[in-house]
């Protein structure tokens, strides 16, 4: 393996400040780095500590019982359980496992009835129980914890707080995943890509294995448990024309336990247009030649809504997916 750079110093935001006093320091991070770790929060680690226990129970079940949850079974909705290898990024399978969850919807939901992908009820196991609350607790909680961000990223850009809750997000596509990273040593759990929508927000077990691309190459990113990482996804580099690029990452877990991460997506409302804001250039860019797109796209040449980019870009995650649900379990 490439021996890679000494991390440097991370910026870190303390979102106990308010949006305006963190503004600039945000835009700095976002123009320079592309992510930051986000401290003062406010999420009870007990909460992820019920999380991480019930996850671990749930992903230590032989694989036929997970499949009860298997994302087939949630046809367009996209929610559920994928085996090791069942996810792609570019076309070559990850060497990680996991379950995908969104908002709560009741079948009864206009936009469930109409089929609207990535919309439905979520799949929860019978074992461990516990997993339901604790996952839809962290998703209450970690989208509050994304739209303080976002209000901090408003003011960093010259907008008022409230312009995202005004403008992108009154309805957020809020996602959420529980990803297990097997040891792999020389494999990589998930290959370099950028997410598609605004920001990630990541909660953690703490260990190691997320890299990120700054000005001199890959670097490891050491984040203690109470620190999230948040990273910036397509659309806001379309928003900014890219000021702010989306953040170029991957995986691979060089421990010798499995590593579980907590990322929430919040992304645009899924019928809004996102288009770039005249806002100027950033005062210096990132070292080094632009870096060809890992998915070869440009998101600032997308003309749409929202949902069609996510929908286009799920459907190479998953390609056997996409049609009707095989069976919702109650």
């Amino acid at each position: 393996m490439t021996r890679l750079p000494a991390t440097p110093a991370i910026p870190t935001i303390d979102l106990t400040r308010p949006a305006a006093a963190i503004g600039e320091q945000i835009d700095r991070a976002c123009c320079d780095l592309g992510f930051f770790l986000a401290v003062g929060h406010g999420v009870d680690l007990g909460l992820l500590g019920q999380l991480e226990r019930a996850a671990r129970t749930f992903f230590a079940l032989p694989d036929a019982r997970k499949e009860e949850i298997a994302m087939a079974h949630g046809g367009r909705a996209w929610r559920g359980w994928f085996p090791l290898g069942g996810e792609l990024t570019s076309g070559i399978p990850d060497q990680k496992e996991g379950l995908y969850f969104g908002k709560e919807l009741a079948r009864s939901d206009p936009r469930v009835a109409a089929g609207t992908p990535l919309h439905g009820p979520n799949l929860f196991p019978a074992e461990p129980p516990e997993l339901r609350r604790a996952v839809l607790d962290t998703i209450s909680a970690l989208t509050r914890v994304a739209s303080d961000v976002l209000a901090a990223m408003a003011a960093g850009l010259g907008l008022a707080p409230e312009w995202f809750a005004t403008n992108l997000t009154a309805d957020p596509t809020i996602l959420f995943r529980i990803f297990r990273y097997p040891p792999a040593a020389g494999e990589w759990g998930v290959r370099e890509h950028t997410d598609y929508g605004l920001v990630t927000v990541l909660a953690h077990d703490g260990r190691p294995g997320l890299q990120v691309h700054g000005r001199d190459g890959w670097i490891d990113v050491a984040a203690p448990r109470e620190a999230f990482v948040v990273n910036l996804g397509d659309m806001l580099e379309t928003l900014t024309a890219r000021r702010w690029r989306s953040t170029l990452h991957r995986v691979r877990n060089l421990g010798n336990r499995d590593r579980l991460t907590f990322p929430l997506f919040c992304d645009p409302s899924w019928d809004a247009t996102v288009v770039p804001l005249p806002i100027a250039a950033p005062t210096r860019e990132r070292g080094g030649p632009p870096r060809a797109r890992w998915d070869a796209a440009d998101p600032l040449a997308w003309s749409g809504t929202y949902g069609e980019y996510l929908t286009a870009k799920v459907k190479k995650v998953f390609p056997g997916l996409g049609g009707p649900a095989t069976h919702r379990p109650s």
